[in-house]
């Protein structure tokens, strides 16, 4: 059983990575001021990566639940301000 865990356990750290990596093409994509990220999908996403983080953090107390989750509501963060950024310098102009 105790094989079985670590497995899953590292199965879950993989995909918080390969979810992290998933955000790059959106990341690059603003940062070449190509607007690609929905901002209401963004804000929806952001928002219900703090609670859950904040579950993790304060509720569960699991550190690697808590990495891979910060580590989405980071990147989920990016993408919003570099979207914003975007689409606030376009109206500008």
């Amino acid at each position: 059983m105790d094989i079985i865990l670590t497995i899953i356990t590292f199965l879950y750290a993989s995909t918080g990575i390969i979810a992290i990596i998933g955000y790059f093409p959106t990341i690059r994509d603003l940062t070449k001021k190509t607007a690609s990220a929905n901002i209401q999908s963004y804000i929806i996403w952001t928002l219900c990566s703090c609670v859950s983080f904040l579950y993790a953090l304060l509720v569960i107390s699991d550190l690697l639940l808590e990495i891979v989750i910060g580590l989405n509501l980071v990147s989920c963060v990016i993408i919003l301000i570099l979207a914003l950024k975007l689409k606030y310098k376009k109206t500008i102009e």
